[in-house]
């Protein structure tokens, strides 16, 4: 279904954008912190459930567009290049602060898992972004739906595994994660993701 030349870049692509901490994170590594790694395991299940959900949305709408206005699919594609760029432009600016977030330490897994699914669904910018990230790396001279179910599924899987690790290490070594060491992250990954966006604008013109 897709090439080396398109799914090495996507997944590469995936890795950088998972390892910048956002809100998701910051719940995990709160929850972590007070509770543990499984409670931070618990958040990443119910991330992972609002994951689903949202690419079928993107995923559906993605191929209803296509069908009934094909020719405005490469405007969708531009548009969602230069929306990396200005988020590769906001993580350059990052201050590295992960924010705070109140947690219970009594609550139940199962709350934990639906409070994950909940983050994942009260942040509209999550939405817009598969929107704008996905149809990237989508051909048209194959049907959409499963394109970009498929790229969804990577991305769950990259994001499950880097979610994770923010989870042990809150967990297990709170003074890994300092400030520095955030922003020098989200800085590499905006210049790099900056770059990517400015590479896919080009290529779409081309």
């Amino acid at each position: 279904m897709f090439s080396l030349s398109t799914l090495i870049p996507y997944l590469g692509a995936c890795f950088i954008l998972a390892m910048v901490p956002g809100p998701t994170v910051t719940v995990i590594i709160a929850n972590a912190l007070a509770r543990g790694t499984l409670a931070g395991l618990s958040i990443i299940a119910g991330t992972q459930l609002g994951l689903v959900t949202m690419i079928l949305v993107v995923a559906s709408g993605m191929q209803a567009l296509v069908a009934f206005m094909g020719f405005a699919f490469d405007w969708i594609k531009l548009l969602g290049a230069a929306y990396l760029i200005w988020l590769g432009f906001k993580m350059l600016r990052s201050s590295g602060d992960l924010g705070a977030a109140e947690v219970q330490k009594t609550r139940r897994y199962r709350d934990l898992i639906l409070e994950g699914f909940l983050v994942i669904w009260a942040n509209p910018k999550a939405l817009i972004f598969f929107g704008a990230f996905l149809p990237q790396f989508v051909s048209l001279e194959q049907p959409t739906f499963p394109q970009i179910v498929v790229l969804g599924l990577f991305f769950m899987a990259i994001a499950g595994a880097t979610d994770s690790l923010y989870a042990i290490v809150a967990g297990r070594a709170r003074g890994l994660l300092t400030r520095t060491r955030v922003q020098l992250v989200s800085r590499i990954s905006g210049v790099i993701l900056m770059c990517g966006g400015l590479w896919l604008a080009l290529l779409k013109k081309a």
